[in-house]
């Protein structure tokens, strides 16, 4: 012991190195910022043009590219006598220009062997185009040519008005989309987010030339706008071609300045029974959380939890979801999917599945019960699976081009910022079950559900049934 005492005051007499020392904290501050930078290889750069334009771009020096304009207007800012009018815009936009023909526009882009592409939601509008690192420029310039200077001649107006008329039909015939349309009108009733995004088919018989000409002079503004770019993209040349292209749109609106109200959630039923098809589909939700709000990620994992299946599956029994081992072993349904639909404010949080028409009131039972049991008994472990599992599939989803310019544009709009994804992933790695049985208690735990039912639903409960089975009587 005398000897350890002694070697240790001989250790504090020796002469501090003072260089070492700052050497090593130099060298220590350097491998702090390089870890900082490793956090965010590729940077998201965002510029903000002159007249409100936002320009963000995530360039890892590939040689293709994805360069996108995404647009704060959907079916949300339309109104009954409108409805319909964002989505026939967005076919309007591909047939010719001031400057260009349909022919020409459809010739230029196959040159460059790029693909333009376009869709519509509820809440945005987005045009954009794949293409190698060097045909950027020209991308972006004919991207910005179909929004500013779309011909809307009235025979394209006529032919694409039968075109949007099949593509009901055929979206009619998708049962999966007829119920969450159906969802969204009894949910949303009264409100924008009621709306469907292709409209009723009065209003595409009758939208005019002035219809969309309003509608893009009221909408398409410099404020409401990013240009997003992904993949062999350099910002500071995006940021110039953008202005060159985009710089001279403005924010003065000709009529009343949309406005972004609330939506109200109502709990409610719709059933649509027709005996003639085989299987019944169903959903059933409640009111979730908007992109921004802090419970957006615990209603993820909580989704996750759910997970989903069909009979496809080679051993569902060994499935780590309760409700795919339950739904397998006494055969409740052919299949079922959880979701977490997100808008600006409010959401959809729920199940959707098909089964049997005399299955589902057993299947709406196990359903419910794995509701209660989110709310009050989740483990720890079954959350840290399903932590792992959303993040993965969160950034495999991340691995083109398009899906990272995708990702970009739309929480530029949403959230006024990129999220990156070791920020994401961090705030997934703190949930814990705790977090997840509060969150589900605040969310789900008592509330008033929309139910959306199409085909043989006569064994459906009623909907007093199903409401009264979203809280557990404890004694």
């Amino acid at each position: 012991m005398a000897a350890i005492l002694k070697l240790s005051q001989s250790l504090g007499k020796l002469p501090k190195n003072t260089n070492l020392i700052k050497a090593l904290r130099k060298a220590s501050g350097v491998a702090a910022e390089a870890k900082q930078i490793s956090l965010n290889v590729p940077p998201t750069k965002v510029t903000t043009l002159s007249n409100g334009i936002r320009v963000a771009t995530e360039d890892w020096g590939s040689q293709t590219a994805t360069v996108g304009i995404w647009i704060d207007a959907g079916s949300r800012y339309e109104n009954s006598k409108n409805n319909g009018v964002a989505h026939f815009m967005e076919h309007m936009a591909f047939k010719g220009t001031g400057k260009r023909t349909q022919s020409q526009l459809e010739l230029e882009i196959e040159d460059l062997g790029a693909q333009l592409n376009a869709y519509t939601s509820r809440e945005q509008t987005v045009y954009y185009s794949k293409c190698l690192s060097k045909d950027v420029p020209k991308a972006l310039e004919i991207l910005s040519d179909i929004i500013q200077n779309a011909k809307l001649g009235e025979s394209e107006i006529e032919r694409e008005r039968g075109v949007i008329l099949r593509e009901m039909q055929e979206v009619e015939s998708n049962l999966q989309e007829v119920v969450f349309d159906h969802l969204h009108a009894i949910a949303y009733q009264g409100t924008p987010l009621a709306n469907t995004i292709l409209g009723p088919t009065a209003n595409i018989r009758s939208i005019s030339c002035n219809d969309l000409r309003s509608y893009l002079d009221n909408h398409y503004k410099a404020s409401r706008i990013v240009v997003a770019g992904a993949g062999g993209v350099c910002h500071e040349d995006l940021v110039k071609l953008a202005e060159a292209n985009l710089g001279q749109l403005n924010n003065n609106y000709p009529g009343e300045v949309p406005v972004l109200n609330p939506c109200r959630f109502t709990g409610s039923e719709i059933r649509v029974r027709d005996d003639t098809l085989p299987l019944a589909h169903v959903a059933l939700a409640v009111e979730g959380a908007g992109w921004s709000d802090p419970d957006t990620l615990t209603l993820m994992v909580a989704s996750t939890l759910l997970g989903a299946w069909d009979r496809s599956q080679a051993s569902a029994k060994q499935n780590a979801t309760n409700l795919a081992r339950v739904s397998a072993e006494e055969d409740l349904c052919h299949s079922y999917q959880s979701f977490n639909t997100c808008y600006k404010d409010t959401g959809l949080w729920g199940i959707y599945f098909v089964s049997d028409g005399l299955k589902i009131a057993d299947m709406i039972f196990n359903v419910q019960e794995e509701f209660m049991r989110l709310c009050n008994s989740v483990t720890e472990g079954e959350v840290e699976r399903a932590k792992a599992l959303l993040t993965a599939n969160t950034l495999l989803q991340l691995d083109t081009s398009t899906a990272v310019c995708e990702d970009v544009g739309r929480q530029l709009l949403c959230y006024g910022r990129r999220l990156p994804p070791h920020e994401l992933t961090h705030r997934i790695n703190c949930i814990t079950a705790r977090n997840v049985r509060d969150v589900m208690y605040k969310y789900l735990y008592d509330r008033c559900p929309a139910v959306a039912a199409v085909g043989p639903v006569e064994n459906l409960p009623d909907y007093t049934q199903i409401r009264s089975s979203m809280y557990w009587i404890r004694v």
